[in-house]
């Protein structure tokens, strides 16, 4: 039978329908999941080996579940992704304001309907979609926001005494009864807020201005907080974190692969910028780079973290240079380069929380850093240190580059230079091509790695490299030392 076919109390019963808790019903439609080994929580990666399981583990066991973990570590994306292990309807009394279950109602008014109407107690069907209830910890959310008062129009328009439980306006939790219930940033409540849920969570019942009844919410809580706020904002008091039965740890990404799958899936790159730009597969890690490096950073408060987001909009940025410089140059192609992270600090100054130190150097001088630190590190991954070569080797891979720029050239990388120009100005570097032949699989890679070449040897201090307005300019060091020197 269509459960939605039921329209009343009377159908429901003879339908065989028979009532669950939400941990239950959670709980066994995990079962199911788990048997037919069927993907769980798969828009969210890296946390295959760690907190999915932990996750697994506190639903079967009808836990309440608190999120410990940084900014942007998909604690939030974990609970609506819950969502997915309620059934896909459930049948309430209908016009009733709390979800009331007509097989067992927990409300004064939804008893009253089934004790005057019986069967033809009317029945409609709630989409689990529906049945999910989220609010931000913020310090001015009071009692009354979550729990509940006396609502004085109410009484005034039934004509009912302060005494009748009729006249209370629920808040949003006992509004959640057979959902799922989400505080986000739960050390921001207010102490006296958080000693509110000690019942809800234990004992099950309710307390509203004097008003105290015995109403067992079936609530699958999940709360999320920021270990940083247990110092800066405010805290998780004592007796509540105790009957929030799993705290569970999230974490970044442990790799650039997982890394990069993030960036991928949730970057909103339009159509016309995935048929139009090319972004070679290690300048896209050397983006996740950035991040990581960041997240390592002395500049940085490490116990604020470094979102995922920063990838996220670094890459957005990442398209949209490109995207600027193809319709400033009349291209209809473009091809990402490591110049093109200029255009991505935006992202980066957004992103970080800077320590004193870091403030001192300002965030525009940071961000630069971390991109400088993260293209040395993605250089020295594939190429030799070239200051660890012994001083008079004979086939020192870098000799023909030195000489170049020995030679007094020098190479302008621009960041609105056309195609044509940047391809030539790499070009014209001897050394590279030989350099890169072994390891470039497209055209692309190959220009990323010539530019590689020459930012990471900066990086090294091997070249000099002079920032322009739009771009930056790599020449010998001992060259510009003797031009300074000639000049004076």
């Amino acid at each position: 039978m269509n459960y939605q076919e039921i329209k009343d109390l009377g159908m429901l019963r003879k339908s065989g329908y028979s009532s669950r808790s939400i941990k239950e019903e959670i709980r066994e439609n995990l079962r199911v999941k788990l048997q037919h080994k069927e993907p769980l929580f798969d828009e969210v990666i890296g946390y295959g080996e760690t907190v999915i399981p932990d996750v697994e583990r506190a639903l079967l066991s009808r836990h309440n579940i608190l999120f410990l973990g940084l900014r942007g570590q998909a604690k939030t994306r974990m609970a609506r992704l819950m969502v997915t292990l309620l059934d896909e309807w459930i049948p309430v009394i209908e016009g009733n304001e709390l979800n009331d279950d007509p097989m067992n109602p927990i409300t004064l008014q939804g008893q009253m309907m089934v004790a005057e109407k019986g069967d033809a107690t009317p029945v409609s069907w709630l989409h689990r979609d529906d049945r999910y209830v989220e609010k931000l910890a913020t310090p001015d959310v009071s009692v009354a926001d979550l729990i509940g008062d006396v609502d004085p129009i109410k009484a005034a328009a039934l004509k009912l005494p302060y005494s009748d439980p009729r006249v209370l306006h629920y808040g949003l939790i006992p509004r959640s009864h057979r959902c799922i219930f989400v505080i986000n940033e739960l050390p921001d409540l207010q102490a006296r807020i958080q000693v509110a849920l000690f019942n809800i969570l234990q004992e099950g019942d309710i307390q509203i201005r004097g008003f105290k009844m015995a109403l067992p919410l079936d609530i699958q809580f999940v709360f999320t907080a920021n270990p940083e706020d247990y110092t800066n904002r405010g805290s998780i008091i004592t007796p509540l974190k105790d009957r929030i039965e799993s705290q569970i740890l999230t974490h970044y990404p442990e790799s650039i692969a997982d890394a990069r799958a993030i960036t991928d899936q949730e970057a909103n790159i339009s159509t016309f910028q995935k048929e139009h730009i090319q972004v070679a597969a290690p300048l896209r890690d050397l983006v996740e780079l950035i991040s990581m490096t960041a997240r390592d950073s002395d500049f940085v408060d490490e116990k604020s973290g470094v979102s995922a987001r920063l990838s996220i909009s670094a890459m957005e940025n990442l398209y949209s240079t490109v995207e600027r410089r193809m319709l400033l140059n009349g291209e209809v192609r473009g091809s990402a380069r490591i110049t093109d992270l200029w255009g991505i600090i935006p992202a980066i100054t957004g992103k970080v929380e800077l320590v004193y130190e870091g403030e001192q150097e300002g965030p525009y001088n940071v961000a630069l850093s971390f991109i400088g630190e993260a293209v040395k590190t993605a250089f020295l991954t594939r190429f030799v240190d070239p200051n660890k070569l012994s001083k008079g080797r004979q086939n020192d891979p870098y000799g023909t580059i030195r000489a170049y720029f020995a030679g007094g050239n020098e190479v302008e990388l621009l960041n609105d230079a056309s195609e044509e120009d940047f391809s030539k100005a790499l070009h014209q570097v001897a050394g590279l091509d030989q350099l890169i032949q072994d390891i470039a699989e497209t055209d692309e890679e190959g220009l990323y790695y010539k530019e590689l070449m020459i930012y990471g040897l900066s990086e090294l201090d091997v070249l000099t490299k002079d920032f322009l307005g739009g771009g930056a300019s790599f020449s010998d060091p001992l060259a510009d030392m003797w031009d300074d020197l000639g000049s004076e």
